[in-house]
């Protein structure tokens, strides 16, 4: 009798401790803070495995209780029910993965490769349930029928268009294969991300002697000063192969063979043939990507890929790429010409390089343009940059930016601003994280915390990220921009408005879950109006005196805005016809022999390298690009075509704003995205703006 007492006794206490620590984890409570804001100064790890096995748990009985119901299959009850299933699951998700890429550490990435391959084997679980399939199959048929609003029949037809791509007329042995080529294809690019991230935090250029960075800007030089103390080499310098470290040391330092190491190190990323080798990593992916594309019946990834997009198939992404190939590649043999020359008049003889091709390009512009980047930094002081793009919204929409403090955020450098329309009404909550640090994957990008919804008659207002890698502040001196970095942070804001002004119910087709050639063009478009002398004029203003971009500079910036595009739209083009060959082709067996062979076929200079290397390509085959990079310069097209619309008005003209909004960034997928841009601009769209913008006619 005592022992059984004991046994209760140690189970009530385990149960007590279980009940404590679900108590004690944020993802099983009503989060308590302003807008519902995830609490992350409350949130460790401990907390995601528990919220993730629970939502797991739940969304599962949910999909089941969809699938086995025997009232006759409706919207509500069915698609409705599957698109706001697994509230738990999505709520740890988003802070999950949000953080992943913007403060991983090696304890969250431990937990990705735990949890990844679940969730994958979930979705297929949902898109390859015969059962569930059925009744949305049912709905599908009767939608046109049902007394459907036109957002709620474009839902049911996405959703059927998503079970058939995904496997769900395949039989029981077909389901069972794509399902674990998935979870396979999920593991490979999460190891390809985390392998690129660990050769680019790994390496380290250390300099001793001051001497040898003739040419480079004081604040980068200050910075890796920091950068070497903080890593206990007083005394040295130590640059890194992140773009605030790397990009302006290869445009100003005059040391050729340190520009060469730094170079050679950013270009090999992922092919050094140690532990975070990615090549055949690589060939895994298209191998399987391949066989996934075969089983749903198309005759590659591509194909597979692009069926959803604007462009439809390879043939019209080739004929684009092509299109633009000639003139570009024809410029940037000029630009070429013109930096040889300038080596042989400084008294060189050596031949034009990859390591060159920036320091050289920047010492053509000053010449040419009198025009100093670095002397352009102290008017793009970053918190000025951001607030000019809040300028252009509020002229452009209407809307309000107001910073909020009391919201928690997961690093201290975060800002959070409340978003609301000119009366006042919410919109949504804008986080920024702009500084570079090594926890965060590179490059930039916007994301969704919450998206925006309309759920049982109540709208959930949206969470947007701009997440950068700007150089961080040194000292008293703020993060100071050059023009590219500056462009970038309009370019992401673009990507927020379309998040943030969704004006859906359902967030599987509101805000940016569009296609990826679509996506792209709320964010290149807000581009246009960042070098425009008006809006230059409101917000470039230097950082210790306040003073305007004097007119000259403002002359200079929009004199040389065509400048070097030769270079930067070969770079370009050659990795999106890398991309579309990799997808578009039987699996490679050698990756750098492949890259060889796409630079031979169009003749690629030796001194403009691939835009991304295969081996650090994340957009490819780390995220979800695959087959899709080209999709920047289709969304080119469309933003240089749409930006017309407002020069032949005026910059901030009402009437063109209000079409934009109402039938671009409120729209999502709800409709055809080119009926929208029809909607929106009268007519399909022409490439003419497009090769004017980048001199290439």
């Amino acid at each position: 009798m005592k022992k059984l007492i004991v046994l209760l006794i140690a189970v009530s206490i385990v149960m007590s401790v279980n009940a404590q620590k679900k108590q004690d984890n944020p993802f099983f409570k009503e989060y308590n803070t302003p807008f519902q804001v995830p609490p992350f100064d409350q949130i460790k790890y401990e907390h995601y495995l528990p919220a993730f096995e629970k939502g797991l748990k739940d969304a599962k009985a949910e999909i089941k209780k969809i699938a086995d119901n025997k009232e006759a299959p409706n919207f509500k009850n069915t698609v409705e029910a599957l698109e706001f299933s697994g509230e738990l699951l999505e709520k740890v998700s988003s802070v999950f993965f949000n953080l992943t890429g913007s403060n991983s550490s090696p304890e969250m990435q431990e937990i990705a490769k735990e949890i990844t391959p679940k969730l994958t084997s979930y979705q297929d679980e949902i898109l390859l349930n015969d059962k569930l399939f059925k009744r949305i199959k049912a709905v599908y048929e009767k939608r046109t029928t049902s007394k459907l609003t036109p957002e709620q029949i474009r839902l049911v037809e996405i959703k059927y268009k998503e079970f058939t791509k995904n496997g769900a007329l395949l039989n029981k042995e077909q389901k069972a294969r794509i399902s674990k080529v998935n979870q396979d294809l999920a593991t490979l690019s999460l190891q390809f991300r985390d392998n690129v991230l660990a050769e680019t935090n790994d390496y380290k250029l250390i300099v001793e002697d001051e001497g040898r960075l003739r040419g480079l800007p004081r604040t980068l030089i200050e910075s890796a000063r920091e950068a070497a103390n903080k890593a206990g080499m007083g005394g040295k310098f130590v640059f890194t192969l992140h773009n605030p470290s790397i990009m302006p040391f290869l445009q100003y330092c005059e040391d050729r063979e340190l520009r060469k190491e730094m170079l050679n190190a950013y270009l090999h990323r992922g092919d050094n043939n140690n532990e975070h080798d990615n090549k055949e990593i690589i060939k895994q992916i298209l191998r399987l990507s391949l066989e996934k594309a075969n089983l749903l019946g198309y005759p590659d990834f591509a194909e597979f890929t692009l069926s959803d997009n604007m462009a439809k198939n390879t043939g019209k992404v080739f004929e684009l790429l092509n299109q633009l190939w000639e003139p570009a590649s024809h410029n940037a043999r000029m630009e070429a010409e013109e930096i040889q020359q300038m080596i042989f008049n400084e008294g060189q003889n050596f031949t034009l390089e990859a390591s060159d091709w920036r320091y050289y390009a920047e010492k053509i512009r000053k010449a040419k343009y009198n025009l100093d980047e670095e002397e352009l930094r102290p008017y793009f002081a970053v918190d000025n940059v951001m607030n000019g793009a809040f300028h252009v919204a509020e002229n452009l929409y209407g809307i309000k930016f107001k910073e909020l403090h009391d919201v928690p955020v997961y690093d201290p450098s975060v800002k959070v601003f409340e978003v609301t329309e000119t009366d006042g009404k919410h919109i949504g909550l804008f986080f920024v994280d702009y500084f570079n640090r090594s926890s965060k994957r590179g490059g930039a990008w916007m994301n969704n915390l919450r998206s925006r919804q309309v759920k049982n008659g109540k709208v959930i207002t949206p969470i947007v990220f701009n997440v950068c890698n700007f150089p961080a502040p040194v000292g008293d001196t703020p993060s100071l921009l050059n023009l590219d970095e500056a462009e970038t942070l309009f370019h992401e804001f673009g990507h927020a408005l379309h998040g943030l002004l969704a004006n859906n119910s359902y967030p599987s087709i509101g805000g940016t879950s569009v296609p990826r050639d679509f996506v792209e063009l709320p964010s290149q478009l807000m581009e246009n109006w960042f070098s425009e002398p008006e809006v230059l004029r409101e917000f470039a203003r230097h950082y210790q005196t306040g003073e305007p971009l004097p007119e000259d500079f403002i002359d200079k910036i929009q004199a040389s805005s065509k400048f070097g595009q030769g270079f930067a739209t070969v770079e370009y083009l050659a990795a999106a016809l890398l991309d579309m060959s990799y997808y578009s082709a039987p699996p490679v067996d050698d990756v750098d022999a492949f890259e060889q062979e796409i630079a031979s076929r169009y003749n690629l200079p030796e001194a403009i390298p691939f835009r991304y290397r295969s081996t650090y390509f994340n957009h490819i085959f780390g995220g979800g690009y695959s087959a899709g990079y080209y999709s920047y310069i289709w969304a080119g097209v469309l933003d240089s075509d749409a930006f017309e619309a407002f020069k032949e008005t005026s910059l901030f003209d009402q009437k063109t704003a209000e079409s934009l909004r109402k039938n671009i960034l409120e729209k999502g997928y709800t409709e055809d995205p080119m009926d929208l841009y029809v909607k929106f601009r009268g007519r399909e769209p022409v490439i003419e703006p497009l090769l004017r913008k980048r001199g290439l006619q």
